[in-house]
């Protein structure tokens, strides 16, 4: 059986056909850039391979263009929208509601838009792909798999912040944690490798949006974001921790309101903030012909990293394993050598030769010497939702 996967980002939208329970892939692609007049979208099939540059402006015009591909009469892999037994959709934001892979429904949906306000990159995106799948594909299951599922076994002490109780109790502000469908992948993936019973791994998620996650006997202990997908490393366009003293700056001394202040954080911060570009492949590029903010960007967002390292490291009282995923933590093999470096008194040593090779698959990047492994781990979340989704349509 056919299960679509959608996995919305806050910049980008990827998506798999799978053949269930095969796990064989039919078609898949995404969109990068979505908000550029030069955004990247790709279709691939075994006989189809294509790319190319068109203006996206939103998550909607970019749903549109992949169901119109996956429809279309002489490029399409389905002939009929009822071909597809269940839509599989990636949810950032679940807040308590939901620990568990949901099939969709109205309370669901109302629940997914109550959590926008934590979630504003993510979930309205999530949300518009699940109602245009809706119309798109009417026979199918809908199911939602949500980020912050994962992190559900995070101890009170790590969830809770220092502020009084009763918002915890009466208003459930708390650190949920997020990228969990990612985290819970590629932590399975490390422990088949490494055949690791006891185990204490970081799984560092880098990508437009950036997390960090102590996973200790395969399950969540700590992790870098909080109450939303916002806190923590620095990111694309997000600036990560920062001292909330400056919020109150901004609002009192310069005038900002809450929007404004939120747009800021959010969308006008991180790396995009720090050099005038939000994709690491540009920051690189500029760093490497000498730019010194795109220097230092990547000096900043390695320190970052390095800090929740020797913090997560000392929660579990020793290390084995590393975990780079996603996009920038797969492929930027420039900032992997600056989180690395000086982390000898945890046993981190890298060997730059395999950390320079290219490679699309599971890979140890250690030197011989090292205490601790290091891996480049893909991630597959559209794999793990739309195993999830077979799984739940299977019981129904």
């Amino acid at each position: 059986m056919y299960i679509l996967v959608i996995n919305s980002g806050s910049s980008s939208i990827k998506y798999q056909l799978f053949d269930m329970p095969s796990e064989q892939v039919v078609c898949f692609g995404g969109i990068e850039r979505i908000g550029s007049k030069e955004a990247v979208f790709s279709y691939n099939t075994i006989s189809v391979s294509m790319t190319e540059n068109m203006e996206i402006q939103t998550h909607k015009a970019g749903l549109k263009q992949i169901a119109e591909r996956l429809l279309h009469v002489e490029k399409g892999v389905i002939a009929d929208s009822e071909e597809v037994k269940a839509v599989g959709h990636r949810v950032v934001h679940g807040g308590n509601s939901f620990s568990n892979t949901t099939v969709i429904d109205a309370f669901v949906k109302e629940k997914i838009k109550t959590f926008s306000a934590l979630a504003p990159l993510h979930n309205p995106a999530n949300l518009e792909g699940i109602v245009l799948a809706e119309v798109l594909f009417p026979h199918a299951l809908q199911v939602a798999v949500f980020d912050t599922a994962f992190h559900q076994s995070m101890p009170e002490k790590a969830r809770k912040y220092a502020i009084p109780k009763e918002l915890f109790t009466n208003h459930n502000i708390q650190a949920y944690g997020f990228h969990g469908t990612s985290h819970k992948y590629v932590t399975a993936k490390t422990l088949e490798h490494l055949k690791l019973v006891g185990s204490k791994l970081i799984t560092i998620h880098l990508g437009n949006g950036c997390s960090i996650t102590a996973v200790k006997n395969g399950k969540s202990l700590d992790h870098s974001m909080g109450f939303a997908p916002s806190n923590g490393l620095i990111m694309g366009s997000r600036s990560g921790d920062i001292d909330h003293s400056i919020i109150f700056h901004l609002a009192n001394k310069l005038d900002y309101d809450l929007t404004e202040i939120e747009a800021l954080l959010l969308k006008k911060s991180g790396l995009l903030g720090l050099t005038g570009y939000n994709d690491l492949r540009d920051i690189q590029k500029e760093a490497q012909q000498g730019n010194p903010d795109c220097r230092l960007a990547l000096e900043m967002a390695a320190y970052r990293i390095k800090k929740y390292i020797g913090a997560y490291a000392a929660v579990m009282n020793g290390l084995d394993g590393i975990v780079f995923t996603a996009g920038i933590g797969e492929n930027s093999a420039i900032l992997r050598k600056m989180i690395c470096e000086d982390l000898d008194v945890f046993g981190i040593r890298l060997d730059s030769d395999k950390n320079d090779a290219k490679s699309d698959g599971l890979r140890e990047i250690q030197s011989e010497s090292s205490q601790v492994k290091i891996l480049v781990v893909p991630t597959n979340e559209e794999l793990e939702i739309a195993k999830q989704a077979f799984e739940l349509h299977a019981l129904l």
